[in-house]
């Protein structure tokens, strides 16, 4: 963040976080996106994280196989 990127990649980045741990960094994403206007790529196998996101792409064999809309903002915590 020191030379204040526009683009954040984030893989998998709560794969190995507690609960409240995974809720700190998804609400300080939420924060960077809403606030900052940071945008974030965010690659997880959880659908639940994925869900909080605004735009949800499924990658099969490098290609998008389905693309639709997350509930944005924050997610059920």
């Amino acid at each position: 963040m020191a030379c204040d990127p526009p683009l954040l990649l984030a893989d998998e980045p709560t794969g190995a976080l507690d609960s409240q741990t995974s809720r700190t960094v998804m609400d300080l994403f939420h924060t960077l996106h809403q606030e900052r206007g940071k945008t974030i790529v965010l690659i997880t196998h959880n659908p639940a994280l994925a869900q909080e996101c605004d735009r949800i792409l499924t990658l099969q064999d490098g290609r998008i196989v389905d693309e639709r809309k997350g509930a944005g903002g924050h997610g059920a915590a």
